[in-house]
Parts: structure tokens; sequence; C-alpha cells
């Protein structure tokens, strides 16, 4: 199979145009891409989202149904005691952090923003423990403001496509975020993540059966015989081309 060229050869159009492409097959693979996290409230997708750093999110939803409802509010979590906080949230690693920056989180809200999450990137950053990964999650996901996600998984998958070379995620963010209208900018955080968990793993992504490997200039890094490939994939995906 051909590698599509990178570097700086390749127009801008036409780096463009691949990179829409991608995210609409991306689209037709992952149909059910979002947000995995479960919540109700701008305030628990950042409670979650917190909680999701070096974890897992089945692991943070096994955990947040209790953590929701001991402390339903900012003002709860401004009131509590972190030792506590730490007991529920133990299972999602680096529970004393977690614990004190959810507890900064709720004296935060109640000083600056009277209990509620802001829904500007602004504002949200200046709360403890909250970057501009988080930061997006919530206001892409709880107030439908357009934002890219770099996590590990949306950074590599850039990489590997030739979208950016950059390493650092707020670098990676512009780079990334130029190919696109902004208006789709959460759908692209969704599905390059969606792909990412499922099939274009870190150590050894499903080269032989990812839709999009014919636009990938990376294709091939990892298993590319078909048969095998698809053992790698992890939970359900929908074949473009069926």
């Amino acid at each position: 199979m051909p590698r599509p060229a990178t570097g700086p050869d390749v127009s801008r159009t036409a780096l463009v145009r691949r990179a829409r492409r991608i995210v609409r097959v991306l689209g037709v693979v992952h149909p059910d891409a979002r947000c995995e996290l479960d919540f109700t409230t701008p305030l628990e997708l950042l409670v979650a989202t917190v909680l999701s750093a070096q974890s897992t999110d089945v692991r943070v939803n096994q955990v947040t149904p209790e953590l929701f409802v001991a402390y339903p509010d900012a003002l709860a979590y401004a009131q509590a005691d972190v030792t506590d906080v730490e007991e529920i949230i133990r299972p999602t690693g680096f529970q004393r952090a977690k614990a004190r920056s959810l507890v900064g989180i709720g004296q935060a809200l109640v000083e600056r923003h009277d209990g509620e999450v802001p829904a500007r990137l602004e504002d949200l950053v200046t709360l403890p423990g909250v970057g501009r990964k988080t930061a997006n999650v919530v206001l892409g996901d709880a107030f439908g403001v357009p934002g890219l996600t770099v996590d590990t998984h949306l950074g590599r998958l850039a990489r590997r496509l030739g979208w950016t070379d950059e390493e650092d995620p707020v670098k990676a963010e512009t780079a990334i975020g130029s190919l696109f209208e902004r208006k789709d900018l959460t759908l692209v955080s969704h599905r390059l993540i969606f792909h990412g968990r499922r099939v274009c793993h870190a150590r050894r992504p499903a080269c032989g059966a990812c839709a999009v490997a014919r636009w990938c200039p990376s294709a091939g890094v990892g298993e590319s015989d078909p048969d095998v490939a698809r053992t790698l994939i992890r939970g359900e995906i929908v074949d473009p081309d069926a």
C-alpha cells in the first residue's frame, strides 16, 4: 500500500482534505463516538474528567455514582473532608492529589463563580487540577463550545496521520485545530479518541483492519495482516465498505 506523502512538500490544501476525509470515515466506523464519562451536569463532568487522569473512563464511571451522591454541588466539595474524598476515589489512583483538586475546585467555584462551573476556557484553567485538556472536555460536552481534547490518543493519532509532529499538547492543539472548522472540533476529538482506544493502539495498532490506513503515512507500523489485525480491535466498529 503506497503511503501518502507528508512533510513540507505536501500542500496545505491536500493535508486539510485528507484530514477531513479521515474524520468523515471515522464517523462511519465509530457512529457512537462520544464522551465516555458518565455525567448529568457540568460539575459532574468536570469532576469525572479530573479523576480520569492516569485512569480509565470505565474505572471512573464505577467510582462517580457514589461520589456524586455524597457531593452533589460545589459547596459540598468545598466543605468536604479531603480524606473522605480520597477514600471514595481511591480506585482511580493518585487519590491524594485528585482529592485536593476536587476540594480546591469546589472552593474556587463557590468563591469566584457562585458555585457554578464557568463556560469559558480562561476561567476553567484557573481551577485547581484543570488544564486545557480538561477544560476542552467540559466546554465541548457540557456547554457545546467546540474544542480539541489533545489526550494521549489524539496526540498519537495526529502524529501518525501526519497532521503534526508537535509533542506539546498546546502546540498540537493549534496545529490540528487549524485543519478543521471550529464547529467540528469536539466531534474530531471524539472520533480520534475512539479510534485510538479501539484500533490505533499505542503499542500494536491494527493497521491491517484500519479503515483509514489508505490515507495514513504510518500504515504498517502495526499489524498488517487483516485477520490478525481484526483480533486486536477492542469493542465494536463498523466497516465503512460493507
